[in-house]
């Protein structure tokens, strides 16, 4: 692709990311950074990389609250780098340190995965959040999301995990070049025919203000919840995790989340 077309469609699909966070309410993105990645994973590490210290004598605390997507250890541990390291569940971790002076790293999964609830940070350092799940058919979306770095994935906006596209939100220029630094190093950058795919997918989806694919992804969500409340309501060994309604703004009225792979079964 000529280098002209490629940069024109990076500006389009970064247009369109926006237009849809905007319809949506779900992140803040006036004024901030985007970064693409191929999917949430890559860019997962690419934000470790970027807030970890390289002048301190000891590494960054990377840490996240259980239950916690493994590829946020799997990743810390397996690049093995001597500027962070992996030191497991944030609560296990405070209840042992002080973070005093200390250089933490912290995951924020919301809406977490497997239990769909929207978290905060527990530790108060430095924060990732990883977004993957915050759209309307698999939650209410109350505010939008305003934080230093923030994740997202195409896989759980459109369902097209394949395609391996996902974006960082970035508030801070620093942070934001050593992501990008992070990215061109690891892959030269995101395929050009990827982003005319998502920016193809993006233009459909913002149709009708988002409402048609929103619409239809929640009933379908909402439709298989209610099946499988139905089947563990004749148990009476197990039941399923408590949903609790929350107030959406982009639908304007309160609904229960219908999270995606949130199934947390509990034995009575």
């Amino acid at each position: 692709m000529h280098t002209m077309t490629a940069l024109l469609c990076q500006i389009e699909l970064e247009k369109y990311i926006r237009k849809m966070h905007s319809i949506v309410g779900n992140a803040v993105t006036e004024g901030r950074y985007l970064v693409f990645g191929i999917g949430s994973s890559q860019l997962l590490n690419a934000a470790v990389y970027a807030l970890s210290s390289e002048n301190s004598s000891t590494p960054s605390n990377v840490l996240a609250s259980i239950p916690f997507y493994p590829m946020y250890k799997a990743q810390t541990m397996f690049f093995n780098s001597e500027n962070f390291q992996f030191e497991g569940d944030t609560n296990s971790w405070q209840s042992n340190n002080s973070t005093n002076n200390m250089d933490v790293v912290e995951f924020v999964t919301s809406p977490n995965n497997p239990d769909g609830e929207l978290k905060t940070p527990v530790l108060g350092g430095k924060t990732i959040y990883d977004h993957a799940y915050f759209w309307p058919h698999f939650t209410p979306i109350p505010v939008p999301s305003d934080h230093d770095l923030m994740i997202f994935t195409l896989s759980k906006l459109t369902g097209h995990a394949g395609t391996r596209f996902g974006w960082a939100v970035i508030k801070d220029k620093d942070v934001y070049q050593k992501v990008l630094n992070y990215i061109s190093v690891a892959d030269l950058g995101i395929s050009k025919d990827t982003q005319l795919r998502v920016l193809k997918l993006l233009k459909k989806a913002v149709e009708g203000d988002g409402k048609p694919i929103f619409e239809f992804a929640y009933n379908k969500m909402r439709d298989r919840w209610e099946r499988l409340s139905s089947v563990f309501s004749k148990s009476t060994r197990f039941s399923i995790q408590q949903r609790h309604p929350l107030h959406c703004n982009f639908f304007n009225e309160t609904r229960l989340p219908s999270p995606g792979t949130f199934i947390s079964l509990v034995e009575c």
